[in-house]
């Protein structure tokens, strides 16, 4: 079984995840699941993942089935209540802010694998793990997220865009296991 070592965002790198890691879809929550259900539609992909609270939130109350589900049970750092997860797996993963976890890698790499209906629980910040589950999905797959203030980014994964994750997180700093 692989590994997963922890990486630390350096603040030299911050930066560089501020612009949208994909296609940002603008407006009012309404609209951007809309065009969201559109892009599913069109696309087909082998798999979807929606990573932040507020963002998952609307997406499952417009009646889309994500395959993965990625909380914390914070919105732009404020506590929120648990939300409802019907009937989906539930698997836990502690992840500090400004890092990924190596647990929490093993709980998307986990997530990835049982292919369907899961959450991941993250007891800290789940904002960076956009980043392992662009390596660990398939290419053609969705990943969504927020991007406050301003809509959804959706993010195809692509071999390039795998490539491109990887690279950034060999360039984040080891953290201990």
């Amino acid at each position: 079984m692989t590994t997963y070592k922890t990486r630390l965002l350096p603040v030299a790198m911050r930066a560089e995840l501020k612009a949208p890691l994909g296609r940002l879809l603008t407006g009012e929550p309404s609209e951007t699941v809309t065009k969201l259900r559109d892009m599913l539609l069109n696309l087909e992909p082998p798999s979807f993942a929606v990573v932040g609270d507020f963002t998952t939130k609307n997406i499952l109350e417009a009646g889309l089935e994500p395959n993965i589900c990625i909380i914390d049970h914070r919105v732009m750092r404020t506590d929120v209540g648990p939300m409802d997860h019907g009937d989906r797996r539930i698997l836990n993963a502690p992840n500090p802010a400004g890092t990924i976890d190596g647990k929490a890698w093993e709980a998307l790499k986990a997530a990835v694998t049982l292919k369907s209906r899961v959450s991941v629980i993250v007891e800290g910040e789940e904002d960076l793990l956009v980043l392992p589950l662009i390596a660990l999905m398939s290419p053609g797959s969705l990943i969504v997220y927020g991007q406050p203030r301003e809509g959804m980014v959706v993010v195809e994964v692509s071999e390039e865009m795998k490539r491109w994750a990887e690279d950034f997180m060999a360039r984040m700093e080891e953290g201990s296991n």
